[in-house]
């Protein structure tokens, strides 16, 4: 059985809360940061291992052969936090949640780091320059320091989209050609409607 792809919940985000305080307490900024890397990483492996993944989420795999592969697998490569908390997840019996976890984790460091991730998609991929002035731009429309991850999107005709949090902002071709066909849909009935009625007034 793969990792769960669930996304955060309020379980995650007291495991998350609690690793956060962890990491900042043991090295600031730079040990969550570095915490938050290495489960992400041991994600990717997940996804892309399948074995390595149902190995994770396994319920039939002992707890204690699992912990004794881990150990095998992470200790001394990897943070000690990250190890002891991939230990605790196998404990609970979480290990399969690691995703939300994570992602938890990313949020609630992102929020105390005063910063915000921010997806864009656009048709064709951006450069360098294109992706600072994006940034910059954002920077100073929401007063926070953004991370910002391009992404093409081969079925968009043009324009951007963005995905800030859970707020989905599109100014694509598509969405703006959209809205002007449902818009001249609507007026364009109600425009009928008031001839009609004109010239039954008319009539009688």
């Amino acid at each position: 059985m793969p990792l769960t792809e669930a996304k955060p919940d309020a379980l995650s985000a007291i495991y998350a809360r609690s690793l956060y305080e962890l990491a900042a307490s043991a090295g600031g900024r730079d040990s969550v940061e570095r915490v938050v890397g290495e489960l992400e990483d041991v994600i990717e492996l997940a996804r892309s291992d399948r074995s390595f993944g149902e190995f994770l989420s396994s319920r039939v795999l002992k707890q204690s052969d699992r912990s004794r592969s881990l150990r095998a697998m992470f200790e001394g490569r990897v943070h000690e936090l990250t190890m002891k908390f991939l230990l605790v997840l196998n404990e609970k019996g979480r290990l399969g949640h690691l995703v939300p976890i994570v992602a938890s984790l990313d949020e609630t460091a992102q929020r105390e780091f005063g910063r915000v991730e921010v997806d864009i998609y656009t048709a064709d991929t951006l450069d360098a320059g294109e992706l600072e002035r994006v940034k910059a731009q954002l920077n100073a429309s929401l007063g926070r320091e953004t991370v910002v991850h391009p992404y093409t999107d081969p079925k968009m005709i043009g324009g951007v989209r963005m995905q800030i949090g859970d707020r989905l902002i599109d100014a694509s071709v598509a969405s703006r050609l959209r809205k002007m066909r449902d818009r001249l849909a609507t007026e364009g009935s109600a425009r009928l409607r008031a001839s009609i009625d004109s010239a039954i007034e008319r009539d009688l």
